[in-house]
């Protein structure tokens, strides 16, 4: 379990229904400048594969930003709350705390 002073790291796959692809993709889109400037997150990016597939790579200060940032945006709620009705099925996602140190914004470790 994560310590929630800890820096995580939440990664993985995400493989929308063929429907809702552009939907998924514009959602999680909007969310990457707003999430980049809250409170405790230090990356946040989201890639396209070749297959349609979407890969999402976030890095928060610790479990309790993750946590508020969940809570920020209606859209993602929604999404969160019924994935199976915009993904294929779950994602492949994984959440791991981070034992290699992450910089600061402020350079120190």
């Amino acid at each position: 379990m994560n310590d929630t002073k800890t820096p995580i790291a939440l990664y993985g796959f995400l493989r929308p229904k063929p429907e809702r692809a552009a939907e998924v993709k514009d959602l999680l889109a909007a969310l990457v400048e707003p999430t980049r400037q809250e409170a405790g997150n230090l990356a946040y990016h989201l890639h396209e594969q070749q297959d349609g597939r979407l890969f999402l790579y976030e890095v928060w200060r610790s479990q309790e930003d993750l946590d508020r940032h969940n809570t920020l945006y209606p859209s993602l709620r929604d999404f969160l709350d019924n994935v199976l009705d915009y993904l294929e099925d779950l994602p492949e996602g994984y959440f791991d705390t981070m034992i290699s140190p992450y910089p600061s914004s402020d350079g120190t470790r």
